[in-house]
């Protein structure tokens, strides 16, 4: 009997060993790609991704990002977005050391000419793959915009620009703090992993709108507390802010259906939640609960097949863009200094009406 016993463990362990080399020969023939994170389901639109892991470190969205705003009048503009899937085809988007320095020589390739994009993913594994699961996270925060800049008389001036149009979720000149805590567990209600990021700062902080969208839920949510949903106008990101302030959670004009620019001011920070009973302050640390979710097909909006990614490293780089707030001392609301006119605003408000 004991021979049987050993044998069978033998040729289990036989098996595990060859899945495992196996496995192993798939990652180095597709260049390191992590085939089994990429997940793709058939629903009402067609195929879609049901799964996302954001890794893009801040080096490389800070590196990719620059290429593109120093070439927008070159030549050959280069798409950070483009650069980064490259990058994360090539590595199967782990995003380790190399990655810049990748996502330098093929800038420096497209820039001279010596190729393009087509030639270079014809036939490359799971580009598009990371191309739309980029597009999907980045898609909404570069382009051009029009903006108020102070002139040199003091007074204010609209000037055009091109570059980065999505802001930090916390109001320039108040600070925080913060580290990587996605993924971090979660006893409140029932286990679960935290699916977000936490900035830790001052009751009544200005919380900012990050990207342009509508505002899709607003109110009270046990685990949340006084919160806000918004939606991108392409319905691909859906930003969640959580905990804000008890009594004055939002901007007074803010209602489900309101547009928002990028840079507005949307509510305050707080630490209302864990509890049924609404505008109670539950919640141990004053800080900023904000999340990015995305949806494919809107099966994924609700359930058990949302997707949240990691916002540290874009946290990290939206810090490039704060937006600089005022006090109005009658209504004790905080405004933003300098308004912004973003395309996708007035686009998506043109196909409305």
């Amino acid at each position: 009997m004991k021979n049987i016993c050993y044998m069978i463990s033998i040729l289990v362990l036989g098996f595990l060993l060859v899945m495992v080399c196996l496995l192993k020969s798939c990652q180095s023939q597709n260049g390191g790609e992590e085939t089994a994170a990429i997940e793709v389901a058939s629903g009402t639109n067609g195929d879609y991704i049901k799964w996302v892991d954001f890794n893009i470190t801040y080096d490389a969205l800070s590196t990719a990002y620059n290429l593109d705003v120093e070439s927008y009048d070159s030549p050959v503009h280069l798409n950070w977005i483009e650069l980064l899937a490259y990058a994360g085809a090539k590595s199967g988007g782990s995003f380790e050391k190399g990655s810049v320095s990748l996502i330098e020589k093929l800038a420096s390739e497209l820039s001279a000419g010596e190729t393009t994009m087509e030639e270079l993913t014809k036939d490359m594994d799971y580009y598009e793959y990371y191309y739309e699961a980029y597009e999907a996270v980045l898609g909404g925060m570069v382009g051009e915009y029009e903006i108020e800049q102070e002139d040199e008389n003091g007074g204010k001036s609209w000037k055009k620009v091109y570059g980065l149009k999505a802001f930090s979720p916390i109001a320039k000149g108040f600070e925080y703090s913060d580290y990587d805590d996605f993924g971090s567990s979660r006893s409140y209600g029932y286990k679960r992993q935290h699916l977000g990021h936490d900035m830790m700062g001052q009751i009544g902080t200005p919380i900012i709108a990050i990207e342009s969208g509508y505002v899709e839920a607003l109110g009270w949510n046990q685990y949340g507390g006084w919160r806000i949903g918004i939606r991108s106008f392409d319905g691909k990101r859906y930003y969640y802010y959580a905990h804000l302030r008890q009594n004055f959670p939002y901007a007074l004009d803010l209602k489900e259906g309101s547009v928002v620019t990028a840079g507005d001011v949307i509510g305050y920070m707080g630490h209302t939640g864990y509890s049924s009973k609404e505008n109670t302050n539950n919640i141990e640390t004053v800080h900023l609960h904000w999340g990015l979710q995305l949806i494919f097909d809107e099966s994924q909006k609700e359930g058990n097949n949302e997707i949240w990614i990691d916002c540290y490293a874009l946290t990290r780089f939206l810090y490039k863009n704060r937006s600089l707030t005022e006090k109005n001392t009658e209504t004790k609301e905080w405004f933003r200094c300098f308004q912004m006119k973003d395309p996708a605003v007035e686009e998506y408000q043109q196909n409305k009406s």
